[in-house]
């Protein structure tokens, strides 16, 4: 049987129960002290991230391209694929690719406006029968998009905006690049000369319906145009400087005239869609379809390249 406690002894386990009791408050509020100092650190990193991404996005230099567009444009081949160059840098002029024409597959630039009506025309009628072409590696397709109706759209400059847009996703997502051109030019998408053109907010959720995650840096990227300069600088290029990686003594067609630029001026961008074929200007109406030509081109090519072979058997042989 446990003795009776005297009164010095209850008030000594008071005053023990009472410190106890003190000890265990304050590790408790240290405890949680320690919790909310860790919840404000990580509210803080994630604000500094964010607010990182923000800056690094507006202090990319203006007159650098984005990767991938080297030349001024973005060159698609089999299976849709980009083919990968670095950035164009500043005071580095563009220079189209060697080319072989000899060989397959089919070369095919087309020289874009994304406010341009025409150029909707030309992809809702060549569009399907190119990413066919392009997916089975017969055609390397490249894009040179410029903004030359950048003064059609009331102030907005959608023209530079949208090619801005797409070079964003070249460099990002350059998977979902082919698709997002494809649905700028639809009939669904494309808006007509003389209107605002798509807000930055619409470019995005398009470029999420062609297949790219419509995420904080590529959104970013449309909102400050980084590359609005390098969109500036493609048409002064082909419109000034004249058209590069044409073949030796190629025209090409005045569309005012229908007569060929004399042979000894540049070759200077007049219209668009401007479309160059192994070198040449295809006109529909002096060469018929885009899908004929090409496959003459491409028979040519598949003709010559049977009787080479042809003829290194006979000489193995």
């Amino acid at each position: 049987m446990n003795e009776k406690l005297t009164k010095n002894q209850r008030r000594e386990q008071a005053r023990e129960q009472a410190r106890v009791a003190r000890a265990a408050e304050k590790k408790r509020e240290k405890r949680n002290r320690l919790f909310l100092q860790g919840g404000i650190a990580l509210v803080v990193i994630a604000v500094l991230g964010v607010v990182a991404l923000v800056l690094t996005q507006s202090m990319k230099p203006a007159g650098p391209g984005p990767l991938n567009m080297v030349s001024g444009g973005v060159t698609f081949t089999k299976d849709l694929e980009v083919v990968k160059t670095a950035a164009l840098k500043d005071g580095q002029a563009r220079k189209a690719p060697e080319q072989d024409w000899t060989k397959a597959p089919v070369d095919v630039t087309v020289y874009v406006d994304y406010m341009c009506p025409a150029c909707g025309n030309f992809e809702q009628q060549n569009g399907t029968m190119l990413e066919q072409y392009v997916g089975a590696g017969d055609v390397n397709l490249t894009v040179f998009p410029i903004n030359f109706l950048d003064e059609q759209s009331l102030g907005t400059k959608y023209s530079t905006r949208a090619a801005n847009a797409f070079s964003c996703l070249v460099e990002q997502q350059p998977e979902s690049a082919f698709a997002f051109h494809n649905r700028l030019l639809s009939k669904e998408v494309q808006p007509g000369e003389g209107t605002t053109g798509l807000t930055d907010d619409q470019l995005a959720e398009n470029a999420a319906a062609a297949g790219a995650d419509a995420n904080v840096e590529f959104k970013q990227c449309v909102k400050d145009q980084p590359f609005a300069s390098f969109i500036s600088s493609n048409y002064k290029s082909v419109s000034e400087v004249g058209i590069q990686g044409l073949a030796k003594g190629a025209q090409l067609m005045n569309p005012r005239t229908n007569e060929l630029v004399p042979a000894d001026e540049p070759q200077r961008l007049m219209s668009t869609p401007t479309v160059i074929v192994n070198g040449q200007q295809w006109v529909e109406g002096r060469d018929g379809s885009l899908e004929e030509y090409i496959l003459k081109i491409k028979s040519d090519l598949d003709g010559s390249a049977d009787k080479k072979k042809q003829e290194t058997e006979e000489s193995a042989g």
